[in-house]
């Protein structure tokens, strides 16, 4: 029967039934689920809601249902559960208190858990600690232990049960007393205890270090009430669901996407290297193009992590932050390069004469080296602009200045709004993050005037200069952007451009290489492009960005690993990109030898303009006003991280909300002050 009413459904025959028979009949079909916060698995403003959501969509679909999912406070979501307002909740750990009322899933992989300490602290684990965690543990009596109440269950609870235990409501706590001395471990997972530090507490990164090994791996699981008369369905199709997306891959590519996957082993007795990278259209050229690579070094295999762009910079710098190694490649900005602490990553040396670093750009390389240190290599760099259909202007008489004012593009993206033909006057990065959204608000409070500190490091977020530049981002995506801007980060609205979605957009000049090859774009013969827009200066009215590919200290084939980088972002490199993409595509912004030969020159008209808007951005003197920092859109100190995604968080909080620029200005201004005082740059 159930079958028979989803192939109506799915045809639209179910509305020729009488009645609520096709409310009833979709009801059916709907698995409604609260999920408990617990990044990095499952958060709501992670990319997918996280992994552990994303596998419960997956598994569910693979049994025709479709999952609705909201956050709640775990006691929440449990009464949800129990009182029949929800199917079941997740993750939950195999508690044996659940199982009066609940039935629970077939395992997912969960939590890594060990212990936090100071890394003066002389504690040490032994080395067969993960076999007898228990006997570890022993050892540490009298020692006081923090827990997050409700973190842990099953063998991890019995094990600590003898310590001298105390509990928080927060994991955050715990970094708090531990940094204070006011505990001498705290019991955490290890990628939260990564995240916590990389987004929330950075003051504390190089303080804090995770004891290897982790002593306990418990899973995850869905509970279902055994209250819920389809308790028993939904636990066998879930199952079922899971355990396809098991066979033929499928979990192992979620777990991928979001970071979480452990590096392989290597197949042959050469070097395996993990590449951790962004998953832009150039990174997955040089990820096909690699195979050269590995054919004329057969002793080094790779292995590639292309990650979302959040996803990229939470994993990176929270493996960093904990000493994890899991990766012996990542992909950085000029940000990291200028404010990770000594000792993270590599210095670069003993390059080949034919690399040629001379030919790098002089703006590109100064803003990865750190007292006469390089300590990456650039694959390419970035400015920004504004792409515009230059048919469009035609067709309704318009003219596209050569540097248009913010009043222009508003006036433009008005006359082109056709939200009934799929067109949509502008394009803006909405998905909130550092590098997503707030790269574009934060050149544009430069353009009206606006900066981050004063020159004491005292926030400026609720300026009216910051005002009015939120005030007209979230102006233009509410009434001339494309439904759910919140969704949409770079790679989303290169798509929408691409295809013919968006009158304007207005980011990064790399896509310009794909937007005039018509392989990869149906605008390629259709294409205008002027400078970002300006309001009252153009004083870091335009970015400076390089992805750059360093080596963590951390890894133990760095010689493999200096072989490699030091390929995909030689001259070399860029010549095999061009035969296969065309020089239009060829990676830009790191050569000067790109930009004198002829072949880019003939085939990219856009590259003079980069060249002029790289060379001239200027991120020591990117404001109107006096700052202490340097950076234009992102800034060159150690929690800018932590400070531009709340910031990106409040901007698209208020996009989805329908909220004033001036209340989500003034929430990130009070945790901006919080953040800058906690770090000690106030009193």
């Amino acid at each position: 029967m159930r079958a028979v009413i989803r192939l109506l459904l799915r045809f639209g025959a179910a509305l020729a039934l009488a009645g609520a028979a096709p409310t009833a009949a979709l009801a059916l079909d709907i698995v409604r689920l609260a999920a408990v916060e617990r990044e990095p698995y499952a958060g709501a403003a992670l990319p997918d809601q996280g992994y552990v959501p994303e596998v419960a969509r997956a598994a569910f679909a693979r049994s025709g249902y479709r999952v609705q999912t909201a956050f709640y406070p775990p006691d929440r979501a449990r009464h949800l559960a129990e009182a029949g307002e929800v199917d079941g909740w997740m993750p939950v750990h195999a508690d044996p208190a659940l199982q009066a009322g609940f039935v629970l899933s077939a395992p997912l992989p969960g939590d890594q858990l060990g212990l936090l300490k100071r890394k003066e602290s002389p504690i040490r684990l032994p080395a067969d600690a993960a076999r007898r965690p228990a006997v570890a543990l022993d050892a540490l009596a009298g020692l006081r232990v923090g827990i997050a109440r409700g973190s842990i269950s099953g063998p991890a609870a019995a094990a600590v049960a003898p310590l001298r235990t105390e509990r928080v409501a927060l994991d955050v706590q715990n970094l708090d007393k531990l940094a204070n001395g006011r505990i001498d471990l705290a019991l955490i997972d290890k990628y939260l205890a990564a995240d916590l530090m990389a987004l929330q507490r950075p003051q504390y990164i190089g303080k804090l270090e995770f004891l290897a090994p982790v002593l306990f791996q418990s899973s995850f699981h869905l509970a279902f009430p055994v209250g819920n008369a389809r308790h028993a369905e939904l636990q066998r199709a879930f199952d079922a669901g899971l355990k396809a997306l098991e066979k033929d891959g499928s979990l192992g590519r979620i777990l991928a996407r979001h970071g979480l996957a452990a590096p392989a082993e290597a197949r042959g007795k050469g070097v395996r290297l993990t590449i951790g990278t962004v998953n832009n259209p150039d990174m997955q050229v040089m990820q096909r193009l690699s195979r050269q690579f590995e054919k004329t070094h057969p002793g080094i295999e790779l292995e590639w992590r292309v990650l979302e762009e959040n996803i990229l910079r939470r994993r990176t710098l929270s493996d960093l932050a904990i000493g994890d190694g899991q990766f012996d490649v990542i992909t950085i900005g000029p940000n990291e390069a200028q404010t990770w602490r000594t000792g993270w990553l590599t210095p670069i040396a003993g390059l080949p004469a034919s690399y040629d670093l001379d030919d790098i750009l002089p703006s590109v390389r100064q803003q990865l080296t750190v007292n006469n240190t390089l300590y990456a290599l650039p694959f390419y760099a970035e400015s920004s602009m504004t792409y515009y259909r230059a048919d469009l202007f035609r067709q309704a008489g318009l003219v596209m200045p050569a540097r248009p004012t913010v009043k222009d593009i508003q006036h433009f993206a008005r006359q082109l709004h056709r939200p009934e033909r799929q067109q949509y006057g502008i394009c803006l990065r909405g998905r909130p993050g550092w590098g997503e959204n707030v790269a574009i608000v934060g050149t544009l409070a430069n353009t009206f005037g606006g900066r981050w500190f004063r020159p004491d490091w005292t926030p400026e977020l609720d300026s009216p200069e910051w005002v009015r530049a939120v005030g007209w981002y979230l102006d233009m995506l509410r009434h001339y952007g494309p439904p759910n801007p919140e969704r949409n980060g770079f790679n989303e609205n290169l798509r929408l451009f691409a295809d013919g979605h968006c009158a304007i957009w207005i980011d990064a000049t790399v896509a310009a290489g794909s937007l005039y090859n018509p392989k990869e774009s149906r605008v390629a013969d259709a294409l205008g492009y002027a400078a970002a827009p300006v309001a009252v200066t153009v004083k870091g009215a335009h970015w400076l960005w390089t992805w750059a590919l360093a080596i963590p200290a951390s890894t133990a084939r760095r010689q493999a690993a200096l072989e490699f980088i030091a390929w995909a972002t030689s001259k070399d490199y860029i010549r095999l990109a061009a035969a296969e993409q065309g020089w239009v595509s060829a990676p830009p912004g790191t050569r000067r030898s790109t930009y004198d030969n002829p072949a880019y020159k003939a085939a990219a008209p856009f590259s003079g303009f980069v060249l002029e808007a790289l060379t001239s951005a200027d991120p020591r003197n990117p404001t109107l006003r006096a700052v202490p920092y340097t950076g234009i859109q992102v800034l060159s100190i150690p929690e800018f991280p932590a400070i531009g995604n709340l910031v990106g968080q409040e901007i698209a909080q208020a996009l989805t909300s329908g909220q004033s620029a001036e209340q989500a200005l003034r929430r990130a201004q009070s945790r901006t002050v919080k953040q800058m005082r906690d770090a000690g740059y106030q009193p």
